[in-house]
C-alpha cells in the first residue's frame, strides 16, 4: 500500500508487538494524526514528516530482461519515530531508519536489509535536491530543477549475490489515494496520507550470480505516512499495484481482522485520473497457497471489481518471494490474466 510500515522489532516498545502487524495498531498518543481535508503539497510532501510516527518511500518495478525473462525489484526506505516530540540529535536522535531491497527472478528471490539510527547521516531524505538513502543504497532525483523531483529518479541497491542500478522516468502525474490523499484504513477511521507515482518507465541493469542483465519495464512509487494506520484488531494486509494492458493502473488492499476485512483501492485511468473505490467494492480472494518460510502463503488470487468489469487472476512470478528481514513478509511480482492482462506487485504481511 503502500500503506505498509515495517517497523524494526528492536526499535519498538515490546507491548506494541502484539498490536497488529509489527505494532502498527498501537496507540498514536503524542504523535501527529492525519486530518481529513488537508491538502498535499509537492514537492514538500516528498520529504519527511517528523511529527508522524511512521513513513516510507516504497518502489516496486516489473522488468523484462534482454534475455526475455521477467524480473521484479523492490526498494524501500522506512522512517520510524521512536518517541513523540523533540527527536534529539546525533546518536541520541529518537528516529530509526530501515531499508529493504528485493530482487525476484522466475527461480529465486533475493532480499537484503539495512538499519540506521538517529541523525548521523547514515540514512535520511532531503528535498533540495531530493535524495533518499541508507548507506550506499540510493533513490536520487535526476529531474531538472524546474519540474517535480520525482519525475526522474536514479535507483540503486546491493545485497548478497545481487544488485541493481536503474533509471526511472515518469510519463504521467502523481496520484492521490482516498480523499485527495487522505486514505482511510478501517471502519473505525484510522487513516494515512497516501499518494503514488505509478507511471515510471524503467531501464537499467540487474546484477545476478550469473552476471549482469539489461532490463526495461515499469515501476510504481508509493509515499505514505501516519501515526496509526491500522486499527488495533487488524493483523496484516494484502496489497496490490497493477499495470494493466491498455495503460490503466489499479491499487487495492485488504486489511484483515477477526471482525471482518476492510477493502478499498484506486482505479487510475491511463491519463492519471484517479477514482477511489468505495470500501467493500473490491474483492481480493486467495485461490491457492504455497508453503513459504514455514507458512501457508496465498500465491494465487482472484481480484474482482464489478463496477469496473474487472475479474482477474494474479499468479506469483516466484512463489517463495519471502523478505527474510527483521519483520518478515511476502513481496513479489505477479502476472495478471482474465478480463485484463498485465503485471504488477503483491505484498502480504502478518502471516504467522
Amino acid at each position: 500500500m503502500n500503506a505498509r510500515a515495517l517497523i524494526l522489532l528492536l526499535f519498538l516498545p515490546l507491548p506494541a508487538l502484539a498490536q497488529g502487524f509489527a505494532g502498527l495498531g498501537q496507540t498514536s498518543d503524542g504523535y501527529t494524526l492525519p486530518q481529513r481535508g488537508t491538502e498535499l503539497e509537492f514537492p514538500r510532501d516528498h520529504g519527511p514528516h517528523p511529527g508522524f510516527r511512521i513513513e516510507w518511500w516504497y518502489l516496486t518495478a516489473n522488468l523484462t530482461g534482454a534475455d526475455g525473462r521477467d524480473y521484479g525489484v523492490q526498494w524501500t526506505l522506512f522512517r520510524n519515530a521512536l518517541a513523540p516530540g523533540d527527536p534529539g540529535a546525533g546518536w541520541q536522535k529518537a528516529r530509526a531508519w530501515m531499508g529493504h531491497a528485493g530482487l525476484t527472478t522466475p527461480e529465486r528471490h533475493f532480499s537484503a536489509e539495512r538499519l540506521g539510527r538517529g541523525g548521523t547521516g547514515q540514512a535520511g531524505v532531503t528535498l533540495d535536491p531530493f535524495r533518499a538513502w541508507i548507506d550506499d543504497w540510493r533513490m536520487d532525483s535526476a529531474a531538472p530543477r524546474d519540474v517535480d523531483p520525482l519525475s526522474a529518479l536514479d535507483l540503486a541497491a546491493t545485497g548478497t549475490d545481487f544488485a541493481y542500478d536503474l533509471a526511472l522516468t515518469a510519463t504521467g502525474p502523481l496520484v492521490r489515494h482516498g480523499e485527495d490523499g487522505y486514505s482511510v484504513k478501517s471502519e473505525s477511521g484510522t487513516a494515512s496520507y497516501y499518494y503514488s507515482q505509478p507511471f515510471y518507465r524503467v531501464a537499467g541493469t540487474l546484477t545476478l550470480p550469473d552476471g549482469p542483465v539489461e532490463v526495461t519495464g515499469e515501476a510504481w512509487l508509493d509515499r505514505e505516512w501516519s501515526s496509526q494506520p491500522l486499527a488495533g484488531d487488524q493483523e496484516g494486509w494484502d496489497w496490490i499495484s497493477l499495470h494493466l494492458d491498455g495503460g490503466a493502473k489499479l491499487m487495492a488492499f485488504r486489511l484483515r481482522a477477526d471482525s471482518g476485512d476492510y477493502t478499498t483501492g484506486t482505479w487510475i485511468a491511463p491519463d492519471g485520473a484517479a477514482t477511489p473505490l468505495a470500501p467493500g467494492s473490491v474483492s481480493l480472494a486467495p485461490l491457492d497457497t504455497a508453503q513459504v518460510a514455514g507458512r501457508d502463503i496465498p500465491v494465487r488470487w482472484r481480484v474482482t471489481i464489478p463496477d469496473r468489469d474487472v475479474d482477474v487472476t494474479l499468479d506469483a512470478l516466484y512463489a517463495e518471494a519471502w523478505m527474510d528481514t527483521l519483520v518478515s513478509y511476502w513481496e513479489g511480482p505477479v502476472k495478471v490474466a482474465g478480463s485484463h492482462g498485465g503485471r504488477g506487485y503483491l505484498e502480504m504481511t502478518g502471516y504467522e
